[in-house]
């Protein structure tokens, strides 16, 4: 019932694929008992994203920082509809970092995390989210929460095959190209310091790192979106 009722708020609010899932012992440390998760998906504007040629350009730096907003705002609206049913919500950002240790390229929970366990896509050799709708052209943000929530579709394996147009794509030489295997660490197939230190080298598009060269290159973006 509050499945129905969440994906139903959060689409009729802009987000493209709502997804549920629960998370056992994959819950954040600090925040162990919100074993739930909710995945909002946002894409990315197609003929933005078709504005990468070779760097990034402008316009996809501030359609991506749009987008996280958009997202954010998103998460509010869903713990703003946990907390009246009674139970604790936590928005986790769009784009967030760790507070204590710059160095891990991470933040306090990996949307892809619950984004793979609610069925919604998998990870690619890219090491972004891939849904069958809308390729890697997304952004993602969390609510952790303690309501009880069930995912509605089987973990998606990988789809990438022997591709490797990302691989070949990545300017920074950040990913392995190997096929990731779910519990595997990030660095199987992405070395996430390379990716983030090549991304600041596009300050003059303005201040924050972006790329998308991986994800402009994803033949999983193909398909035309619905």
């Amino acid at each position: 019932m509050f499945e129905t009722e969440l994906r139903h708020l959060l689409l009729e609010k802009g987000a493209n694929l709502v997804g549920f899932s629960s998370l056992g012992e994959l819950a954040p440390p600090e925040f162990s008992e919100l074993k739930y998760a909710v995945t909002i998906v946002r894409r990315l504007s197609d003929t933005i994203v078709k504005t990468i040629e070779g760097r990034p350009s402008m316009m996809y730096f501030h359609h991506y920082r749009t987008t996280n907003t958009k997202l954010d705002l998103l998460a509010l609206d869903a713990v703003d509809f946990i907390e009246e049913q009674g139970y604790r919500a936590l928005p986790v950002a769009a784009s967030q970092s760790t507070p204590t240790d710059k160095e891990a390229y991470r933040g306090i929970f990996p949307h892809k995390t619950a984004a793979v366990l609610s069925g919604l896509g998998f990870i690619g050799k890219n090491a972004l989210f891939i849904t069958p709708e809308y390729g890697s052209r997304i952004r993602l943000c969390t609510v952790l929460t303690d309501m009880p929530l069930v995912a509605e579709g089987p973990v998606m394996q990988p789809q990438c095959g022997d591709c490797t147009i990302c691989k070949n794509a990545c300017p920074a030489g950040a990913i392995t190209g190997a096929l990731y295997e779910y519990g595997a660490p990030r660095a199987s197939i992405l070395d996430a310091k390379k990716c983030s230190e090549h991304m600041k080298t596009y300050k003059d598009i303005g201040r924050g790192a972006v790329c998308g060269l991986c994800m402009r290159a994803c033949p999983h973006n193909a398909k035309p979106y619905k």
